[in-house]
């Protein structure tokens, strides 16, 4: 099989991140009319209130992040949003990683200072400079010539020494200068590419997202015996690659009959504790007591305005053929307060992205406070005739107090 990430219109090292909230991305915006952003201030502000709080607690990898100028590896007119926890365009239909992700698979990958890691793109350079300090070389490929010649040129510029760029096919890895310790993939295969298994070192670590394109989970993978020993972290929604290897995916999406995976919570978290099915999990309990529709539902509790408490789903949904989807959940309430802002309520959101994974349309239903009991709630909604993918989320939002969620569902609504 040909595994590769082409290069076309696919934003493939992005990991999409709805309806987050972050106090640093507040601290950016009001920093937006100063002449000299404090930067540091801000990923301080990241790593106390995004990074610690979701497990990265590796004080090289924060201290990596602490010293990495995510600002310089994104376009001018995104740099007051350098520091928002999540994905940032940055060109040729590219986008920038979140900083938690980026974190999170930096601090799994379990560094030593005389490592050589090989990174699957690029991209803007960012994950080649968080892993810079960390170990001895870093080589990182990049399919798109003008991002990876971009990259190259902000690499050189800012002093990292240690990193060597090449555009070309990552899937293919980087032979002469294997074998690595630690190779490090971001866009998502249906299965491990074999160059990638035979140019890791025996006893190395890889970490990379494997899965269907909208389900995938992110594995921690180690070389024993010539053979990969594979370890689920979590589930994950990576931008899965493209081109002759994803047409030959087993199971493909279909965007004219978007559904969700799970929406019922019936199914049991994995041993690590995350929600099938579901990605970004923040501040989540599978409850099992009083649950308005079969056995379980789940809980969100948050006393820290402002914070995280939200879980994400990623869907195949082309406006070109659904016009219309209903979007439907049941939802309780307990002393629900606003976050940091009046608009930081309980809810559920989908957000639609087009064939370049750009916004073109959010739906809310939400803006909930107070308490409640099991109610459900359902609209109609419009589809954007760009739309060809969408992200639904539900949580807190930022806002405190308890919410409940069960019988999430998204149908196309067909005259």
């Amino acid at each position: 099989m040909n595994n590769r990430c082409k290069r076309n219109r696919t934003a493939w090292r992005a990991v999409w991140v709805a309806g987050l909230v972050f106090t640093a991305a507040r601290v950016a915006v009001a920093q937006v009319g100063l002449p000299f952003p404090n930067y540091e201030q801000i990923r301080e502000q990241l790593i106390r209130e995004v990074l610690i709080p979701g497990g990265v607690t590796d004080p090289r990898v924060l201290e990596a992040i602490r010293r990495t100028p995510r600002h310089e590896f994104v376009p001018p007119q995104f740099r007051a949003q350098a520091y928002y926890d999540r994905a940032l365009p940055i060109g040729e239909s590219q986008t920038i990683s979140s900083p938690y992700i980026v974190a999170i698979m930096t601090q799994e990958l379990d560094t030593k200072p005389e490592h050589k890691v090989l990174e699957i793109g690029t991209g803007s350079g960012y994950q080649a400079a968080v892993l810079s300090p960390l170990v001895k070389e870093v080589y990182t490929i990049e399919i798109v010539p003008e991002l990876g010649e971009r990259a190259a040129r902000t690499l050189r510029r800012l002093g990292y020494t240690n990193v060597y760029t090449k555009i070309g096919d990552g899937y293919l890895g980087w032979p002469e200068h294997a074998p690595f310790d630690r190779i490090i993939v971001t866009c998502s295969p249906e299965d491990v590419p074999q160059p990638l298994v035979d140019q890791l070192a025996e006893g190395g670590l890889m970490i990379i997202p494997v899965g269907e394109r909208y389900q995938q989970m992110l594995y921690l993978m180690r070389k024993t015996n010539g053979k990969l020993e594979r370890e689920a972290l979590r589930p994950t929604l990576f931008v899965p690659m493209t081109g002759e290897a994803e047409e030959r995916r087993r199971v493909q999406a279909d965007p004219a009959h978007p559904a969700l995976h799970n929406g019922d919570f019936e199914e049991p978290p994995d041993e690590q504790g995350y929600m099938p099915g579901w990605y970004y999990q923040r501040g989540l309990t599978w409850e099992s007591q009083d649950s308005p529709s079969g056995q379980h539902h789940v809980r969100f509790t948050n006393d820290v305005a402002g914070r995280p408490s939200n879980l994400s789903q990623g869907l195949a949904l082309d406006g070109r053929i659904v016009k219309r989807i209903r979007l439907a959940g049941m939802i309780r309430l307990e002393d629900v307060r606003p976050g940091l802002a009046r608009d930081e309520l309980p809810g559920i959101t989908i957000r639609y992205f087009d064939e370049d994974r750009d916004l073109v349309g959010t739906h809310i239903i939400g803006g909930f406070r107070g308490n409640r009991q099991w109610r459900e709630e359902s609209r109609v909604f419009r589809v954007p005739t760009a739309s060809r993918e969408a992200i639904v989320s539900i949580g807190l939002f930022g806002a405190t107090g308890v919410a409940e969620f069960d019988r999430i569902s998204l149908e196309a609504v067909y005259p």
